[in-house]
């Protein structure tokens, strides 16, 4: 009967050392997946690329919206001390004459992206003495974010980035890039925190916009970061990109004056939908 017991026990015993083990095989293979950039998880992740992903998710709003005769850049302005100069504090970068970027996430990779970006910008004019479109810069800066996910000994970039402007034919485009080396081109979009509900805001609104109205699409780039970020200029800031015209930042005034003629307009729409709400049940009843 004792030896049983004693086989019994030493039979529990290593059940619960081999859980263990494989427990703590699990974990640290967890940890080598999560650790290692150029190493695929057993579901297919790249999870150093997905936490560049969370760091954008952390960043400050900004918003992109396409016309046919501008383009716009609306970004959620940072709080800066007193004491400090808020004109080095932006979020708005010209990486030439014809394109602007603007950026969630780090700073500090935003800044480096830039340099690389103006670089090849003056690289192509020089080699090639035409400037370059916004897709291929573009495609080039998704070209060196990727090539970071591919090398051991650094990171992804933590940023997202809308680049703005004209291509030399003078058709406006709207581009976004991804850690993960992802680029692709849109109508307006949005991105940092809150970019979803950004973005569902933009995919019922942009549809009927005029795009031929400079007016309408610089309101539907505030309308759609008021959706997230406190009304007034001291929150926002926007960047206009115009043909053939360099990057213009809007004005204090000007911009708490289209703030304010939105605030009118939504007071218009929501009195027009109540007016139809209660005029709807004697429309049925007769």
């Amino acid at each position: 009967t004792t030896s049983t017991h004693w086989s019994v026990c030493h039979t529990a015993l290593w059940a619960v050392h081999a859980q263990t083990s494989h427990f703590t095989s699990h974990t640290a293979m967890a940890s080598g997946y999560d650790r290692a950039i150029t190493v695929f998880s057993p579901d297919g992740h790249l999870f150093q690329v997905e936490y560049a992903l969370e760091a954008v998710s952390r960043g400050t709003t900004a918003v992109g919206v396409r016309g046919d005769n501008v383009v716009v850049l609306g970004v959620e302005k940072r709080s800066t001390s007193k004491l400090q100069d808020p004109r080095t504090v932006r979020k708005v970068a010209t990486l030439d004459d014809h394109i602007a970027m603007t950026f969630a996430g780090l700073s500090a990779d935003a800044r480096v992206i830039v340099s690389l970006a103006r670089r090849e910008c003056l690289m192509h004019r020089l080699d090639l003495e035409d400037p370059v479109t916004v897709e291929y810069i573009s495609r080039f800066i998704a070209q060196e974010k990727q090539a970071y996910t591919q090398s051991n000994g650094r990171r992804p970039f933590g940023i997202s980035a809308l680049l703005a402007g004209f291509d030399p034919d003078g058709t406006a485009r709207l581009y976004q890039t991804d850690p993960s080396g992802i680029y692709s081109a849109w109508k307006a979009n949005a991105i940092g925190r809150s970019s979803k509900t950004v973005r569902e805001y933009l995919e019922k609104q942009v549809p009927s916009m005029d795009a031929k109205d400079d007016q309408a699409v610089m309101k539907m780039a505030v309308r759609a970061l008021l959706e997230t970020v406190q009304s007034g200029s001291v929150n926002i800031e926007l960047a206009v990109m115009r043909r053939n015209k360099p990057l213009t930042f809007l004005p204090a005034d000007e911009l708490d004056a289209l703030i304010k003629a939105i605030e009118v307009d939504k007071e218009a729409e929501a009195k027009a939908a109540k007016a139809k709400g209660t005029a709807q049940p004697g429309a049925t009843s007769s």
